[in-house]
């Protein structure tokens, strides 16, 4: 076995398959989820040039990727208890590597947030401290949830503070109701290994962001109406108090964040429509290729 820092573990794979173990590591399925944030702040805020969007998008995704190679180095123990199929349980790649991915593409991931300016490497050490904290003991704490949806909260203020006219109030309260969409889901998905019961007030936090958008006035009533059947398709026969399998609900859910996205961006702009609907289209496809949990 190699010594270096990015060595694996015996019997792992090279190649493409090597390629294939950092897709499942990364979770690169909730990418386009990362990226739809980060359009829906920017363009509550103003927008801006082409270059220092795509420069945000590349500085989340480090940030997104590494927080998961953080996740499960953190996880290694209880994943070989409840997940023996991620990569470092199954042998796939050494934990020592891992480590290292996570630190370089979470540092990596800070320093591109910082050439946007003050406000954008302000923001950007925080999300940087939270998705940190949120690794480190989310298995531990109640916390993790709060953690988890403050995470994407933070991603919002990120963009928002790199765009033309930086933060302001409608940003901080579209990001409230997608915390809100996140903190359900998060519910949700703690029982995902263990087949917990579903609780029924994370099921009503799923539908903060169409709420939230009526009672704003003149949503997009499409989007909204998108995202509310998605929501209920998701969470069919996710009844309260039942113990059932929810990881398909859990990655319907979590692509779903896409909608909630373009919901909150307010747009019916037909062309961004569409955008947001191939980030949607991308995140159920890329699950195919890498699990969303």
């Amino acid at each position: 076995m190699q010594s270096g820092p990015l060595s694996t573990a015996p019997g792992a794979p090279s190649g493409a398959g090597r390629l294939q173990v950092l897709l499942v590591l990364g979770r690169v399925s909730n990418l386009p989820t990362v990226w739809s944030n980060c359009l829906a702040a920017w363009l509550l805020a103003g927008g801006g040039s082409a270059g220092r969007f795509f420069m945000l998008c590349f500085g989340a995704t480090l940030l997104y990727t590494g927080g998961m190679f953080l996740n499960d180095a953190v996880d290694v123990d209880f994943d070989r208890q409840h997940r023996t199929e991620r990569p470092i349980p199954s042998g796939l790649i050494s934990e020592r590597a891992v480590w290292f991915l996570a630190g370089v593409s979470l540092v990596a991931g800070w320093l591109l947030m910082a050439f946007l300016g003050t406000s954008p490497a302000l923001y950007g050490f925080g999300l940087l401290m939270l998705i940190v904290v949120y690794d480190l003991v989310h298995k531990r704490t109640k916390l993790g949830v709060w953690l988890m949806a403050s995470c994407r909260f933070m991603l919002y203020l990120v963009a928002a503070s790199a765009a033309s006219h930086g933060m302001n109030l409608t940003v901080g309260l579209r990001g409230l109701a997608l915390a809100a969409y996140i903190f359900g889901l998060s519910l949700l998905a703690r029982g995902e290994s263990t087949q917990g019961a579903v609780r029924a007030w994370s099921l009503g936090l799923l539908f903060v962001p169409a709420v939230a958008a009526l009672v704003a006035g003149r949503p997009d009533l499409i989007v909204a109406a998108g995202a509310v059947l998605w929501v209920l398709w998701c969470v069919r026969g996710a009844f309260p108090g039942v113990r059932r399998n929810i990881r398909p609900s859990v990655a319907g859910l979590l692509a779903g964040i896409v909608l909630v996205d373009c919901l909150a961006a307010g747009t019916q702009n037909g062309t961004l429509r569409v955008v947001f609907g191939g980030l949607f289209v991308l995140a159920l496809v890329l699950q195919r290729v890498a699990p969303a949990t």
